[in-house]
């Protein structure tokens, strides 16, 4: 559902946006993500909140040891890190901030057992054959995020090793938190608890309890973290500190590619670089991301790209009109500041402000543009009125970011 956002703070937004698993390259679909979360934080900017903002870099799991071990690495740092420079360079070309320090599963180890030493003394997780679980009964709310059914909760105790599981299922059980190892293995840190490594599911907990705290306003993904992955953190969390870990969930819907989800399986993923040899700017691409609202799902095919692209082209051609009509020839017969041309953008604001509407914030910004190219046309636009209007397209283009190529 909707509600009206209200930090816990009156002026800092705490945000925390689920960063890439970085074994692999990140796809388009990731992107899209990235780049609804971008627009999030800047619009929160854009109503005068300081966001302290924290995304992250997944670099131990199952899927990272086991691609690791099969290229015969020594190290996740020689699998991951060229995989994080490439998301850092597209996420510039894509014109998504980033904060200046990412922390990573690596990185936070230390905390990672921290949290899961408090777990244990409180007998909400438990040691079973050299690994650590989490028994989501001893958690009252468990899976409150997503509106799990108990009925169909096992009375047997079951337990979950894998860090991911394929699939928007549940697993009804007890889920792992840490992998418990052997000393000298290339994948194992020594700690307090012994040699192993955090399970996925304990790594955004101690990555963000130890970089923002255990009380954030806002926590984003994909739709996928709706399964399993944001309740865990959720009962973690709270478990842990016994208050609120967040209020707000956003959750950002499939990109699909001609009708299906991206798979290796299936040979269907893009990657923004397949799409930049096509010939897509990266404006283009952003504002495709960013065509259809964040919670429905999004298809590339060649319908919805050749209405993306006349609509952008569209938009393009109306603001070069503004752009070249910027010297004019008469002077203006207003006096003062021209606080119109503010009235004029407020209702595409008010679209923003409603859960990220960019597509009707935009439909109502290519009628404004329109209003504004007939009064140029017709020589009833004043040249103080004509920069106040290109000063507020700036002003928006620091939210969207596609405005001007």
């Amino acid at each position: 559902k909707k509600d009206v956002f209200q930090p816990r703070f009156e002026s800092e937004v705490k945000l925390f946006t689920c960063g890439p698993s970085v074994y692999s390259l990140p796809h388009i679909g990731n992107y899209r993500t990235y780049v609804y979360e971008d627009v999030l934080e800047r619009t929160l900017e854009s109503l005068g909140y300081r966001v302290n903002r924290m995304i992250n870099f997944t670099d131990v799991e199952d899927k990272a040891v086991a691609e690791a071990e099969k290229r015969g690495l020594g190290s996740l740092f020689e699998l991951t890190a060229s995989n994080e420079k490439r998301f850092i360079n597209d996420a510039s070309v894509l014109k998504i901030r980033l904060p200046e320090e990412i922390p990573r599963s690596s990185t936070s180890v230390e905390q990672a057992v921290h949290l899961i030493q408090i777990l244990l003394e409180k007998g909400q997780a438990y040691w079973h054959q050299g690994d650590v679980f989490f028994d989501p009964l001893t958690f009252r709310d468990f899976g409150k995020l997503y509106g799990l059914d108990f009925g169909r909760w096992p009375k047997k105790r079951v337990r979950f090793r894998k860090d991911t599981y394929p699939g928007q299922r549940w697993n009804l059980g007890d889920f792992v938190l840490w992998h418990g190892g052997k000393s000298g293995d290339p994948f194992v840190w020594e700690t307090e608890i012994g040699p192993g490594r955090p399970a996925w599911n304990i790594q955004d907990p101690a990555m963000i309890s130890a970089h923002l705290g255990y009380e954030l306003d806002i926590c984003c993904g994909g739709v996928d973290n709706l399964y399993r992955h944001h309740d865990y953190n959720i009962a973690i969390m709270e478990s842990v500190s016994g208050s609120t870990f967040a209020p707000f969930w956003l959750h950002g819907e499939h990109l699909l590619v001609d009708g299906s989800k991206m798979s290796k399986s299936k040979g269907n993923i893009v990657y923004p670089q397949d799409l930049f040899k096509k010939e897509w700017s990266p404006g283009f691409l952003r504002y495709f991301l960013l065509s259809v609202h964040y919670r429905r799902r999004l298809n590339l095919d060649g319908k919805n790209i050749d209405a993306a692209w006349r609509k952008y082209n569209y938009l393009q051609d109306l603001i070069r009109e503004l752009q070249t009509a910027r010297e004019m020839d008469y002077e203006s017969e207003t006096s003062g500041e021209p606080n119109w041309i503010d009235s004029l953008f407020n209702g595409v604001y008010i679209h923003l402000y409603d859960d990220l509407d960019v597509p009707q914030a935009v439909d109502l910004l290519i009628k404004v543009l329109e209003q504004l190219r007939a009064s140029v046309r017709d020589r009833r636009l004043s040249a103080k009125e004509l920069a106040q209007v290109l000063s507020s397209m700036g002003a928006l283009n620091n939210i969207l970011g596609f405005l001007f190529e």
